[in-house]
């Protein structure tokens, strides 16, 4: 009579199979949670700028889509346009850390963000088996425009005076219809912060703030902010994985967050105020960061509600 074998350790290739199939199931409760969401997901700094991270950025979204979710990707692109300027011989200044965006320079914008980025953005994604539209701010009206007004107090006299930065703008109003009509198909919106004035110009839109827009018209159930740090940190540079408007004036007031997180936890206050359900500040140089974010019980960053 032969003895039943002995069962056998699994092998390493079915040990990595086990485990992706352990992943598979642990996050269905959280695909079952954001079926039929919307995520506005601002797209830049290193994630955008690494070959690995672009590829694995654009698979995601693409399974994010596929999952039934509904991401709308909107784009930065400040060294690249740098990088144009200074081969056009295009000299730009800076007031307050914010670009003097004169004639010559708006055009140089809209045709980067627009033109090179916004297409390679949707190549990859269409690439990685995903359909994916390119637009513009201007494009349906989607951001009206208008002239960003920015003050300083001269040191001498003391005296505010009111910056003009030329063609920088901020969103006056967002007109989501356009983005709705494609959220209701299979594609997936990339979109390049330009927006367009009530007199016919064309603005350069902070990539942060036009996202935040968009996240509070379409009354996002997450506005996700890819960063290049891994979130809202405390005094002992401990990860903070959830914050209230109260919470970050306080962490502001004491100097806790400072310098340019500022306005990233500014700009996700302002669209949970205007509508979205909550955002996220995410590491965007870690791999899948957004499959980390939505589909783990603990998340990735620090949210903001």
């Amino acid at each position: 009579m032969s003895k039943r074998a002995k069962p056998t350790a699994p092998l390493p290739d079915e040990r990595a199979g086990m485990e992706t199939a352990r992943t598979l199931s642990e996050a269905l409760p959280y695909i079952q949670r954001y079926a039929g969401a919307t995520l506005v997901i601002k797209y830049g700094g290193h994630a955008m700028g690494e070959d690995a991270l672009r590829k694995s950025f654009a698979r995601d979204v693409v399974l994010i889509k596929q999952l039934g979710i509904n991401p709308v990707v909107v784009h930065g692109g400040g060294p690249q346009i740098a990088e144009m300027l200074q081969r056009l011989k295009i000299k730009t200044s800076f007031v307050d850390g914010l670009r003097v965006t004169d004639a010559a320079t708006v055009e140089v914008v809209e045709m980067v963000l627009a033109g090179s980025i916004n297409k390679g953005i949707v190549t990859e994604i269409n690439q990685a088996g995903g359909k994916a539209a390119g637009l513009s701010g201007k494009d349906g009206s989607l951001i009206i425009a208008e002239k960003l007004k920015r003050t300083a107090r001269d040191p001498g006299s003391n005296i505010e005076r009111l910056l003009d930065l030329g063609f920088v703008g901020e969103p006056k109003r967002v007109n989501p219809d356009i983005l709705k009509t494609i959220l209701d198909s299979d594609v997936i919106p990339v979109i390049a912060p330009t927006g367009l004035g009530e007199d016919g110009a064309t603005y350069n839109i902070n990539a942060d703030t036009a996202a935040g827009a968009i996240a509070a018209a379409l009354k996002a159930t997450r506005f996700i902010l890819l960063t290049d740090v891994p979130g809202v940190l405390d005094g002992d540079g401990k990860l903070l994985t959830r914050l209230d408007r109260d919470e970050i004036a306080a962490l502001i007031r004491d100097g806790t967050v400072s310098g340019g997180m500022i306005p990233k936890v500014e700009t996700c206050l302002a669209a949970v105020a205007g509508g979205a359900q909550a955002a996220v500040i995410v590491d965007g140089r870690v791999p899948h960061a957004l499959l980390l974010e939505l589909f783990t019980e603990h998340g990735a960053g620090s949210l903001i509600v």
